[in-house]
């Protein structure tokens, strides 16, 4: 049984049993982590109160090959994130991000992933409210593009021709790109106009953009998950973070 310290994010934190918490890790070379705390519910326990989620600190994990629920022996707190909790809406897009990594990522080392959910977790923190919810969306679409899965939004995947950037596309959610006008007609998909293309280009790439609106933002990322990452499954943190903006 090795012993590992690494960075981790906490990113889902469930009692088990009495005593003892069931942790979602995510750290920059093990990947996603599920780990288990014995005794952290006790009221002196070493862990200190501190294992909840979107927490950010040093995990020592005692690793056994073939397992797949893996040992926490200690947590070295570096940042709470406590302020993500005192709003609704941060905390719904914090828990967006959060399910998203879940379901979507493997044991596998992914640094540029850890650093990227780090940063967007810091930045909501701070983020002045007019501007956070296309912060989130920024940043989940970063995610999914971190993860794979991002729109192919360039090309026409029929045809193969370049979509000009004044061009209107339509986008193929299971297909996971774009049509260009003349090759849509018939097929599945939403109309996607030349700035709401850009926008989305601009996001997955990691940029905050100034969206207008952002209802049929959410409606796009939520169908794409949907449909080309998720299965059909959906992420219960959209109901939430609906609910929290008021929709």
């Amino acid at each position: 049984m090795a012993a590992i310290t690494t960075p981790a994010l906490i990113l889902q934190s469930f009692p088990y049993g009495e005593t003892s918490r069931i942790l979602r890790l995510l750290t920059p070379e093990l990947g996603v982590q599920s780990v288990i705390a014995k005794g952290a519910n006790r009221p002196r326990s070493h862990f200190g109160g501190v294992l909840d989620p979107f927490t950010h600190g040093l995990a020592t994990l005692h690793i056994r090959a073939q397992r797949d629920l893996q040992t926490l022996a200690g947590f070295d707190l570096l940042r709470t994130r406590h302020r993500l909790g005192a709003d609704l809406v941060r905390f719904g897009g914090a828990s967006l991000l959060a399910e998203l990594t879940l379901r979507t990522g493997s044991e596998a080392a992914h640094p540029e992933l850890f650093d990227a959910l780090s940063g967007a977790l810091d930045h909501l923190e701070d983020v002045p409210v007019e501007a956070l919810e296309a912060t989130i969306l920024a940043r989940a679409w970063q995610l999914v593009a971190l993860l794979g899965f991002a729109p192919a939004l360039d090309f026409c995947l029929a045809c193969g021709q370049e979509i000009q950037p004044d061009e209107e596309a339509a986008l193929d959610y299971g297909a996971g790109g774009v049509r260009c006008g003349a090759c849509a007609h018939g097929h599945p998909g939403r109309a996607l106009p030349p700035h709401a293309r850009a926008a989305l280009g601009s996001m997955s790439a990691g940029q905050v953009v100034e969206l207008p609106r952002t209802e049929g933002h959410w409606l796009v990322l939520e169908r794409f998950l949907a449909h080309h990452v998720l299965e059909g499954a959906t992420l219960r943190s959209f109901t939430f973070l609906a609910e929290a903006l008021g929709r």
